[in-house]
């Protein structure tokens, strides 16, 4: 495991590194590998291939040219050394609708850089909302993380890993049903929220997906 902090200034960041990655490495083992919300993140997790950066922006220009750089890495780094990235926002696009609206950014940033088909940007958010369900509709934690979170992944990992479960498509479906099981009483219980106190809390927005 690798880990990088972004900071805009000088100051001490309001938000920790390591409390920030500790929050984020907690969600991933009991939450996304406990539940098996993703069966591929196990391997990476085990094997230390994942590279945690703790980005200091605090709009989405910032946000942008962490992304930037952040690709760049990647798609220059060995896939045994790091074979995916995850970007966290603990002070920026705290709004769902923002954070939605900036993947548009995220994804022509791929194209951009020459590097479609090569890597993608997936998401999670601590007020993620499916379009057509209840805030507290448990099945929308499937994609809630502790902070905004860009997660940076080789295409290439991502066709192996669909040959390994050829059944793959089935797992959006599966993880609803896991989380109508335990309910939301029970994903609380799992205690993946941050630790950090995260700005902009309120009532999360509709965003289509």
């Amino acid at each position: 495991m690798t880990n990088t902090t972004i900071q805009t200034d000088a100051d001490q960041p309001s938000f920790p590194e390591d409390m920030v990655i500790a929050d984020t490495v907690r969600w991933l083992e009991r939450a996304v590998i406990g539940l098996n919300l993703c069966p591929f993140a196990k391997g990476v997790h085990v094997k230390g291939q994942i590279h945690y950066v703790v980005s200091q922006a605090t709009d989405a220009e910032g946000v942008a040219n962490d992304l930037h750089r952040e690709l760049e890495a990647l798609a220059e780094t060995n896939p045994e050394k790091r074979d995916t990235t995850l970007l966290m926002l603990p002070e920026a696009l705290q709004d769902f609708l923002d954070f939605n609206d900036f993947l548009e950014i995220a994804d022509a940033m791929v194209e951009e850089l020459d590097l479609g088909g090569i890597l993608q940007v997936a998401s999670f958010h601590p007020r993620f909302q499916f379009e057509g369900t209840d805030v507290d509709d448990v099945t929308n934690c499937t994609n809630r993380s502790p902070y905004p979170t860009l997660h940076l992944i080789r295409e290439e990992s991502i066709d192996k890993a669909v040959e390994a479960f050829p059944e793959a498509e089935m797992i959006f479906e599966r993880n609803m049903e896991v989380l109508e099981d335990i309910g939301l009483e029970g994903w609380l219980d799992l205690d993946v929220g941050a630790r950090c106190p995260v700005t902009g809390h309120g009532e999360p927005q509709k965003a289509g997906n």
